[in-house]
């Protein structure tokens, strides 16, 4: 059989598996070992189902993944994000949309120990929303607020899908997450451009909340030393060369585990059960990652990575044509795909098409990263958007992607800054120890 038609019908049985609910990891790891029996043999199928989910549950590169998750579960049950909320909204929470100003704060704050978007927008879910339901905030402005600010967590470091990129790709990890914090400052910013747009056009819909004294909000600040100390020895510790991107994983998970444990909220009942979440979300990781090599593993022997990839290449559009088409891609594929399973799937093909072009992979690496931000926000998919209807039964789907509505508009902004100027990605980068 032409190996062309395989390839074909092997996307086509993917999609037509995931459009039946199948796990997305069980989807593409199906489709790629039968694949590969068709192309080369069933023995050689079998092998390679024998050998590669080793491989990868082995790979050195792949052991951060499970330490900064631990780090993030650590601090989840540490209270930190209830810290963090609580001291943004002491010092913001008395201006008009000052809940919306403290939650995107307190996103950011808590993305630099946790590096998931979901995660990120799970717990702010249970932080800030009763608080701005009892300030008065409209339901949908403070959800669309939510899903946004929770985005935060893959972009600014340390953050799973950049850990993801750059095992892909084989580029340096450490400068991915640094070529982060830039992009995510930039996104605050133009969150809170988002939020005073919306104080103008709705001033009703996010009115402002108590003021704090002097006082309350300095005891409030004392409580977050910590979180802060996490993070710059983290991030530190790999801007300035002092370990590597692995090293500074298992500091953050010791680091997160120690602030809780001498806080007395982390006591032994509770780190089994801050380990078994670890587990799961790891194991949950490690079967779409080791489905999407398998998956790879049959594009490669078809062909098809090559020749998607030249076919590219060879487009009469110029190197910015091809770039819009493949963001355009990306937005469409965020949009109604896992964003996880769409890196996997698309980086092997896209990214030889990058580099050919001539752009950096780095610079790179934070546009898809940025494109991945708004897949979770987007509809018709929107995991952020679902998770908080998941937690906030009352809260409509409509009503959410309504309010997430202006901050879609700043995101798609945003990429285009960073696709012009590729410095703000890249100076930090190229300052590292």
């Amino acid at each position: 059989m032409d190996r062309d038609a395989i390839a074909v019908g092997g996307f086509v049985v993917l999609f037509a598996l995931m459009a039946l609910r199948v796990p997305i990891g069980i989807a593409m790891g199906v489709v790629g070992v039968g694949g590969f029996a068709l192309v080369a043999s069933p023995s050689a199928a079998l092998k390679l189902l024998a050998t590669s989910p080793l491989r990868t549950v082995t790979d050195y590169n792949l052991s951060i993944l499970p330490m900064f998750i631990l780090m993030g579960v650590f601090a989840t049950g540490a209270g930190m994000s209830r810290e963090l909320f609580r001291a943004a909204n002491a010092w913001l929470g008395h201006r008009k949309g000052g809940l919306a100003y403290a939650t995107v704060t307190a996103c950011a704050f808590f993305a630099a120990i946790n590096g998931s978007s979901v995660a990120t927008a799970a717990t702010m879910t249970t932080v800030a929303l009763p608080e701005m339901r009892r300030a008065g905030y409209h339901v949908g402005s403070a959800a669309g607020v939510i899903a946004a600010g929770g985005t935060l967590g893959i972009m600014i470091p340390p953050s799973v899908i950049f850990a993801i990129y750059g095992v892909l790709t084989e580029q340096d990890v450490g400068k991915l997450f640094i070529a982060g914090l830039l992009p995510g400052l930039l996104a605050v910013a133009l969150y809170f451009v988002a939020i005073q747009a919306m104080c103008w056009r709705w001033p009703e819909r996010l009115p402002a909340a108590e003021r704090h004294g002097w006082g309350e909000r300095l005891v409030a600040l004392k409580d977050v030393w910590a979180t802060v100390l996490l993070f710059v020895g983290v991030v530190g510790a790999m801007y300035g060369g002092v370990c590597t991107v692995t090293e500074a994983a298992a500091i953050g998970a010791a680091g997160a585990l120690l602030i809780g444990v001498a806080r007395g909220r982390l006591p032994p009942a509770k780190i089994l059960d801050c380990l078994v979440e670890a587990l799961r979300t790891t194991a949950s990781i490690f079967v779409i990652v080791i489905g999407a090599f398998l998956f790879g593993y049959f594009l490669t022997i078809t062909g098809t990575t090559q020749k998607l990839s030249q076919m590219m290449v060879d487009l009469p559009i110029g190197p910015y044509g091809v770039l819009t088409l493949i963001l355009l891609a990306y937005l469409v594929l965020g949009a109604v795909m896992d964003e996880l399973a769409m890196i996997l799937l698309t980086v092997p093909i896209v990214f030889p098409v990058i580099v050919g072009l001539g752009f950096d992979p780095i610079w790179f690496g934070v546009i898809v990263v940025m494109v991945v931000e708004l897949g979770l926000i987007c509809p018709p998919v929107g995991m952020n958007v679902f998770v908080i209807n998941s937690m906030a039964r009352d809260v409509g789907l409509g009503a959410i992607y309504r309010g997430v509505g202006p901050f879609i508009a700043v995101d798609v902004l945003r990429l285009a800054i960073l696709a012009a100027f590729p410095a703000i990605s890249l100076y930090l980068p190229a300052r590292m120890g």
